[in-house]
């Protein structure tokens, strides 16, 4: 049910983020930003643009277009898919919150650093883009949000500590 709803609301942010202000939506907008940064701030000339021909954000570093941030980079669907998960497997209210809270914390900044060192490696390696892009790295965050997981059902869900 929680993941129901999330999805829906999630669905309706994006039928309703019309791209006037941040383009495509703020979140989407948010992380080629913050990618941008990043990027700058180890040492590359980046910068981001909005794409001309469809929702996403042209990352380019040092004048080379190397990838695009779309909304499914944004990290709100694995965000979503891991709180409903630890609503499903509930322990105290605060503990369920903090760690919903914290986790998806981790899960957008580990998202950003993936983003950022794909953009790194598909400057240097452009022909490794599908092991990068398709392999290694929903490899990385699906196993993070794993992991997670994991931690939550061993250390805190009540319906563990029930059936032991």
């Amino acid at each position: 049910m929680v993941y129901g709803v999330l999805t829906i609301c999630y669905h309706l942010y994006l039928t309703f983020s019309d791209g006037s202000k941040f383009y495509p939506d703020y979140m989407t907008n948010l992380v080629a930003t913050q990618t941008n940064s990043l990027l700058n701030s180890i040492g590359y000339d980046a910068e981001i643009l909005p794409h001309p021909n469809e929702p996403s954000m042209k990352v380019i570093i040092n004048g080379k277009f190397v990838a695009r941030v779309i909304e499914g980079c944004n990290a709100l669907s694995i965000i979503i898919l891991f709180v409903s998960f630890i609503v499903a497997f509930a322990g105290k209210l605060k503990t369920t919150i903090f760690y919903g809270f914290a986790g998806s914390i981790i899960i957008y900044a580990f998202n950003l650093i993936r983003i950022v060192i794909l953009s790194v490696g598909l400057y240097h390696y452009p022909d490794q883009k599908y092991l990068m892009h398709k392999v290694i790295f929903p490899m990385l965050i699906y196993g993070t949000v794993f992991l997670l997981w994991m931690v939550w059902v061993n250390r805190f869900s009540k319906s563990v500590k029930a059936d032991a």
